[in-house]
């Protein structure tokens, strides 16, 4: 399970600026976001910069996963988006400027599919600049990119038509003569777009975020510049209303297909676990609603692990099912990260089995508990340094899963959920969920928003909580 402990970033670090709330976006809703640009500015010099968690890679049937454009209806403009240029560079980033017919393409050599931590991206563009190289530049999480599978520059004073008006700001996906396209997959958050308005501007990485002294984790900070007139700010902290422009522009966008369900508690400054996208067998399972739904369409074994594995500390998570949720081979636990596989009944798996057996370091020892039932809310309370996993059904105590660790190698315990047959799962580690039960409990710390309270003791899997408590390895 190396694979896991490398791509685990706990995007959380003492901040001294702490972003709250992000927006959760889904392909299959066509969830996107957009503002109709009515007054023409500065189509040379302007910047975005915004952090982004993905939870679905680029495939090959989509057109890349769009995380931003400034575009007209005829599909011009300056696009960035997670690229599906060729199989060889599937989830680098794709860079489009363009206008009247000419468009300049740019897509890294480097890939960026850890689905696990939170990226931060910067485009500067200004094409007043006399040396080619110099008119747009790309920044990832504080650092200029530097290696290009293809790099096209715009020529001097290129007119772009971004922040023309009749063009969109957009995000998500963007839709042209009816059709939407690029559809994302993720969490957004601190999402900003300066209109340079006539001027000469240099934007930096710099002016969205700093290295953390002591981790050397880059790190959000605030925005102290303007952001001309069609610049904005999307701070994604009213759910009512999650398109409000916190600029002062009143450049509020539109929302499709997105509710007040679809805020967030995962940000980049308290990243929060999912369900791992990466990590799965053969059959991978179905994710879905930011990487929190698991599903299973067929008749195969499919599991998967959360993207936070713990060593120490004490840990809460629920689980719902919603699909056959007491029918065929189904169970959630806990899994070593010294496993390649993560049946049920192999060594170094502890886990709550439907029918209310329990499988003990791959031993089936029944009658632990009360078997479940679709709709349930299964909650299991770890903790790490005692060696108890207490399982609850509908918040009722079904009493410690576990026996004896003597014959445990691994320190690192992954939460865990499996089926096989038709099965979909709600996942919930507090950053984001799918139930449509009411979840407004949170832990001690005041994180996580949960159906039933945490026990005493126990915390959400994020970022803030592990590095107060440590557990992560």
């Amino acid at each position: 399970m190396a694979f896991l402990q490398r791509t685990m970033n706990r995007g959380s670090v003492s901040t001294g600026y702490d972003i709250d709330n992000s927006l959760k976006v889904e392909a299959d809703n066509s969830e996107y976001a957009e503002y109709a640009i009515t007054s023409t500015t500065d189509r040379r010099n302007f910047c975005f910069s915004g952090w982004v968690k993905r939870t679905e890679l680029v495939n090959a049937t989509d057109g890349g996963q769009l995380i931003f454009a400034s575009f007209t209806e005829g599909n011009e403009g300056v696009l960035l988006r997670w690229s599906r240029e060729n199989s060889s560079y599937y989830d680098g980033i794709q860079v489009d400027i363009g206008q009247g017919g000419t468009n300049y393409r740019s897509y890294t050599s480097s890939l960026y599919r850890d689905t696990s931590a939170w990226y931060h991206i910067v485009l500067a563009v200004n094409t007043r600049e006399n040396t080619a190289s110099d008119r747009w530049k790309l920044y990832v999480n504080g650092e200029q990119v530097t290696s290009w599978a293809q790099q096209q520059f715009p020529t001097a004073d290129f007119l772009t038509s971004a922040n023309l008006s009749g063009s969109k700001h957009t995000i998500g996906a963007y839709e042209t003569g009816g059709t939407v396209y690029g559809k994302n997959c993720g969490y957004f958050a601190d999402f900003h777009f300066i209109d340079a308005d006539g001027g000469n501007v240099t934007f930096l990485p710099t002016d969205f975020g700093e290295t953390d002294e002591d981790s050397g984790i880059w790190k959000p900070k605030a925005y102290t510049g303007s952001y001309g007139t069609n610049g904005f700010y999307l701070d994604f902290e009213s759910s009512g209303s999650l398109g409000a422009d916190s600029s002062g522009n009143s450049n509020n966008f539109t929302l499709n297909n997105i509710t007040a369900a679809d805020q967030a508690t995962d940000t980049p400054t308290n990243n929060f676990a999912t369900m791992n996208v990466l990590w799965g067998n053969d059959n991978m399972p179905l994710m879905s609603e930011g990487a929190t739904e698991f599903g299973n369409n067929v008749s195969a074994y499919r599991y998967a692990v959360a993207t936070m594995g713990v060593t120490s500390g004490k840990w809460y998570w629920e689980i719902k099912p919603t699909v056959n949720g007491n029918t065929l081979v189904s169970g959630a636990g806990i899994a070593s990260n010294e496993n390649t596989l993560f049946f049920y009944d192999e060594t170094g798996n502890f886990v709550y089995h439907y029918d209310g057996d329990r499988y003990v370091n791959g031993t089936a020892v029944s009658s632990y508990g009360t078997a479940w039932s679709t709709n349930d809310i299964i909650g299991f309370a770890y903790d790490a340094d005692n060696w108890t996993l207490t399982c609850y059904v509908n918040n009722s105590s079904q009493g410690n899963l576990l026996a004896s660790q003597t014959d445990i190698s691994s320190e690192l315990f992954i939460p865990y959920v499996y089926s096989f047959g038709t099965h979909t799962y709600q996942c919930n580690f507090g950053g984001y969920t799918n139930m449509s039960n009411a979840h407004t409990n949170t832990d001690e710390n005041g994180y996580g928003s949960f159906v039933y309270a945490p026990p005493t003791g126990y915390y959400a899997l994020c970022g803030k909580n592990l590095a107060e408590f440590g557990g992560t390895a």
